[in-house]
């Protein structure tokens, strides 16, 4: 008698149902994941900002005039992931990230003003915002 070597098709089905259900799986886990890493620029951009506007404050006595080129606290560049915008008062500021859909972050927001107090006050659907912090995950925790 002759063996037969091989895959049936039966088998060859079953294996690739197997690797859907695991790429099923791991795809949309992935994707979170480099969104989350795309989210560390705003983070890293807002906290080096705020240092930057303590230290004009210090030298100054007032925010007024920060956020301009040619001084200690320019405004952050814009990025392919976030749009960067500065709101000052003479003894207040907001400094707000916006995500840009270039970087596939459309409707992520974050903020940190001169109390050092950050918040999300935006983000797309299926993730949850949070007025108390940066968010670090679709759930809203921090």
């Amino acid at each position: 008698m002759k063996r037969i070597c091989g895959f049936s098709l039966i088998e060859l089905l079953v294996a690739v149902a197997i690797v859907s259900i695991l790429a099923a799986v791991a795809v949309p886990g992935y994707r979170d994941y480099v969104t989350r890493g795309k989210l560390a620029e705003a983070y890293t951009n807002l906290a080096s900002q705020r240092v930057k506007m303590e230290q004009f404050y210090q030298d100054q006595r007032t925010y007024n005039g920060a956020c301009q080129n040619n001084t200690v606290a320019p405004k952050p560049a814009d990025t392919i992931n976030f749009q960067y915008l500065c709101t000052i008062n003479d003894q207040t500021y907001v400094i707000t990230a916006n995500g840009l859909a270039s970087g596939g972050l459309n409707g992520f927001r974050f903020t940190i003003d001169q109390a050092n107090n950050r918040a999300t006050p935006a983000t797309p659907s299926g993730w949850t915002s949070n007025g108390a912090c940066w968010i670090r995950r679709k759930d809203g925790s921090c």
